[in-house]
């Protein structure tokens, strides 16, 4: 059967989903630079900290699965919309939050409005393309844009911050989404499969899996194992295992375990967490070593950290024609292995050793793990059957932002566990006990205390914090290596050389 070839207004379609996919992206990134002006201006803990950075990813990935559904139930095109909505909204609370309190909620709320954004593009993309040539090439777009974002998002926070406050780095959320409001209707399809069923209980079940978890390690990381830290684990555990049943007996599951009997679908969705769980790591290493170690301002520290792209721009097309001579499983393989060097390579990077070492360090990750990016999207949908691609499509949108939140969250945790243990010993001596703690809690927080102690005393304590932060940033790079490496393991195993087609997918699911 043949397909008629996509015309301009395809295309131009194409064009408008990316918008809302780039800020949503943008947005997981967008206060890497800032760090230092939150910290000034709201004074956040370290678990706040944490809380604001990747609070937005979590509830992202939380929400994923349950808006993939929606769209299939009530349209994508208008739950698209609804989302730019949402987010616009949200974007402005976040701009002017008060308090680290209040940001953390403002986040979260750009959590929701991304997870009703982000199924609907991937997905209306198989409804524009029907050509499967094309439709890989627009996959591959979409996943070249959903990248940049994560790229961008500093270099924009950076020019921004240059000459504005730090809320206006969400600012820029707004025209972008008013202008899809304007467009979208004019020029995206509409497309739903009507039996789809949307399972609110297993959306919150999903959410209980994930955050108490993740409050958990952050607990543990700040203050050490508790009994708290016991029940909030038992409850995400539990609810974990409570979700997967539950996908087991419902009649129209947010999972479709029946495609994790597959091999190529369970293993890409394991690669594309750990893909994200190291472009995110090293992302918030990086950002902060630069700004924060090395001194640069947060528009210069942008501009540098875009270097590794070009490598990056090398990479990803080397690895879709290597992939076609000795099969995708190889190169992602390869490419974690290559990122897993990059990570050890951060470890020549230090308070006086330049900016040198840690640019060919990052070139290396980012190499590496675009190489996986590439390839890993496109062959987990070629296993998912179209009548599910709201679901499936979140599925995999899923798996990119747990693994992005989980980068940010496991890294950052171990980096502030691994601070707090070091950064005691380097304070000066006679410091006032709420001054040290303050300097204890992170690096940002010990540049303002220097800021105001100021002369001898207060380069002291920036010397002592940088040279701590270090220290962590060192074990932390082991920890990202070692989760890389299984990476390349899974790849190599649990991937066979050709996925099968998404037909023979749903032949299996009908006999099971």
């Amino acid at each position: 059967m043949t397909t008629s070839p996509a015309g301009r207004r395809e295309w131009t379609a194409l064009a408008v989903l990316c918008l809302p996919l780039l800020i949503v992206s943008m947005d997981v990134s967008v206060l890497f630079f800032a760090v230092p002006h939150i910290a000034q201006a709201l004074e956040p803990t370290a678990a706040q900290l944490l809380w604001i950075f990747d609070i937005y990813g979590f509830v992202l990935a939380g929400l994923l699965l349950t808006m993939g559904n929606l769209a299939d139930r009530v349209g994508r095109r208008r739950l698209l919309l609804l989302g730019a909505l949402a987010f616009g909204a949200a974007s402005v609370l976040a701009a002017y939050a008060p308090s680290a309190e209040a940001l953390i909620a403002a986040r979260a709320l750009l959590g929701v409005g991304g997870a009703t954004i982000m199924p609907s593009t991937l997905a209306t993309i198989r409804e524009l393309f029907a050509d499967p040539e094309e439709r890989a090439r627009a996959i591959g777009i979409w996943s070249a844009v959903l990248a940049a974002g994560v790229g961008i998002g500093p270099v924009i926070s950076g020019i921004l911050l240059e000459h504005f406050w730090w809320g206006s780095v969400f600012l820029v959320n707004v025209p972008v989404m008013v202008a899809l409001l304007v467009v979208g209707p004019l020029l995206l399809p509409e497309s739903r499969s009507p039996q789809a069923r949307v399972d609110l209980l297993s959306s919150a079940l999903s959410l209980l899996a994930i955050l108490p978890v993740v409050h958990a390690l952050k607990q543990v990381a700040t203050h050490g194992w508790s009994t708290s830290v016991t029940v909030y684990s038992a409850v995400g555990v539990c609810a974990g295992v409570a979700f997967v049943r539950r996908q087991g007996r419902v009649r129209s599951p947010m999972v479709d375990l029946s495609l994790f009997r597959r091999r190529g679908f369970g293993g890409s969705v394991a690669v594309q967490v750990i893909a994200m769980f190291g472009v995110m790591g090293n992302a918030i290493l990086m950002t902060q070593y630069l700004q924060s170690v090395l001194g640069y301002s947060a528009l210069a520290a942008a501009l540098w950290s875009l270097a590794p792209s070009v490598v990056v721009g090398a990479a990803a097309p080397m690895s879709a024609v290597a992939a076609q001579r000795v099969g995708r499983p190889v190169v992602m393989a390869a490419g974690f292995v290559v990122a897993a060097v990059g990570f050890i390579g951060m470890r020549w990077a230090s308070v006086d050793s330049g900016i040198l070492p840690a640019l060919v360090a990052s070139a290396l990750i980012a190499a590496g793990l675009v190489s996986v990016a590439t390839l890993v999207t496109e062959y987990a949908l070629g296993v998912a059957p179209p009548q599910r691609a709201g679901s499936v499509s979140a599925l995999v949108e899923t798996a990119s932002e747990l693994g992005g939140a989980l980068g940010m969250a496991v890294l950052g945790s171990v980096l502030a566990a691994v601070y707090a243990a070091h950064v005691a010993d380097r304070l000066p001596v006679g410091l006032p006990p709420v001054t040290a703690e303050a300097a204890g809690q992170t690096l940002g927080e010990a540049t303002v205390v220097a800021e105001h102690l100021g002369g001898a005393s207060g380069q002291a304590v920036l010397e002592g914090a940088r040279a701590a932060y270090v220290s962590g940033m060192h074990v932390t790079d082991l920890v990202a290596a070692g989760v890389l490496v299984v990476g390349a393991l899974v790849a190599a195993i649990l991937l066979p050389r050709t996925p099968a087609p998404a037909d023979e997918v749903v032949r299996d699911a009908a006999a099971v």
